[in-house]
């Protein structure tokens, strides 16, 4: 079992694809662990409930910005995109975190992460508040 470790080197996003997925400028393809926003990008579905939304969050949180990413047991999903947590490198803000905390998506629960119970106390908190796709 490898332990999670850190990218030392800054890393830009270029592009946020959707609320859960970002473009860096290396050509890297990033999904958020734990997070899942609602879809505005699938080709088989329709823009989701608050999809735009959650898109919009991340865009203005992270797009064009210096991050870092750490990682957790599983480096890469079944699409070949590289799983991440996501923090700010100005002022570590937590991206993935923030993204449940302020009701933008769901904990994504399905497999085991680091930060599983935080993540969902936080969106049992967004609900309980009426945050975001909870309101």
């Amino acid at each position: 079992v490898s332990s999670p470790c850190q990218a030392a080197d800054p890393l830009t996003v270029t592009r946020v694809v959707d609320g859960d997925t970002l473009l860096l400028a290396n050509g890297e393809r990033v999904r958020l662990i734990g997070v899942d926003t609602p879809e505005t990008k699938h080709p088989k579905k329709p823009v989701e409930y608050f999809g735009k939304e959650a898109s919009a969050f991340t865009k203005k949180e992270i797009e064009g910005q210096a991050i870092r990413l750490e990682y957790d047991v599983q480096r890469k999903d079944k699409y070949g995109r590289t799983l991440a947590y996501v923090y700010r490198s100005s002022d570590d803000f937590f991206l993935n975190a923030e993204i449940i905390k302020q009701g933008y998506g769901h904990a994504y629960t399905r497999f085991p992460f680091k930060y599983l119970d935080e993540f969902r106390a936080y969106e049992k908190e967004a609900r309980e508040q009426g945050r975001g796709l909870w309101g």
